[in-house]
């Protein structure tokens, strides 16, 4: 019914104004160029640290585990009017509890280490 519209990549125009941000933190003070950079290497870093705290911590909880087929099997050509990759039915509460705990997992490690700034 509706033709799929051509995108950039997801998140592009936030992308292109922090790049423009931080081009206009470098121009005005230049010292503070690497100090913005080393800050958003860390939150990165906090952020992987996160998920692989949660796939140590939970090792047989993982989300994609509660998935009907193997999500890396399929390629990605899926209909439009169907979910991706769809969740058993008996697990659903199980498979949201495990988003919500990976993002929470991942989010407070990149808030404390945010914070620790």
């Amino acid at each position: 019914m509706f033709k799929a519209l051509k995108r950039g990549p997801r998140m592009f125009l936030c992308f292109v104004l922090a790049f423009l941000a931080l081009l206009a933190v470098c121009l005005i003070s230049p010292q503070q160029g690497p100090v913005i950079l080393y800050k958003l290497a860390l939150i990165l870093l906090a952020g992987a640290a996160g998920y692989w705290l949660d796939r140590w911590i939970f090792p047989y909880a993982r989300p994609d585990g509660y998935l009907k087929q193997e999500w890396r099997a399929h390629g990605l050509d899926w209909p439009d009017d169907k979910a991706d990759f769809e969740v058993t039915l008996d697990h659903m509460s199980a498979f949201c509890a495990a988003m919500l705990r990976r993002a929470a997992i991942v989010g407070a490690a990149m808030l404390a280490v945010g914070l620790g700034l």
